[in-house]
């Protein structure tokens, strides 16, 4: 069964994560058989690796991580994979891929720009 990681920055307000929790939680009702957890980076929790683990402990046999960040910055050039790096390392039995950034995604941006529009004219 494959898993899915959404991968946010996290931040001292919880109200940050509301968005990131809908998506979660949209993605959830559409494959409630898939694995899927939410993990940040920093200040709030669950981190990666132990939303990693949560996955696997439901049953997910790879997992794939989305990262929920607009740009390709130093947390996703730098940062990310060398934390993905040791977790692969202790967890080899299970393939962890990772998806490019959402800011990224042809989709995503024909989204906003259509929703900065919709509202200008």
């Amino acid at each position: 069964m494959h898993g899915i990681v959404l991968f946010a920055h996290g931040a001292r307000d919880p109200e940050w994560a509301r968005p990131f929790e809908a998506i979660r939680d949209r993605v959830r009702s559409s494959r409630p058989e898939c694995p899927i957890a939410l993990a940040y980076l920093e200040i709030m929790s669950p981190g990666l690796e132990e939303a990693i683990d949560a996955v696997i402990g439901e049953g997910a046999s790879s997992i794939t991580v989305f990262p929920l960040f607009m740009a390709q910055g130093g947390h996703l050039k730098q940062d990310l994979p060398r934390i993905l790096d040791a977790i692969r390392a202790q967890r080899k039995h299970v393939p962890i891929s990772l998806e490019t950034s959402v800011g990224e995604v042809p989709e995503l941006l024909d989204a906003i720009s259509t929703w900065v529009l919709n509202r200008v004219d």
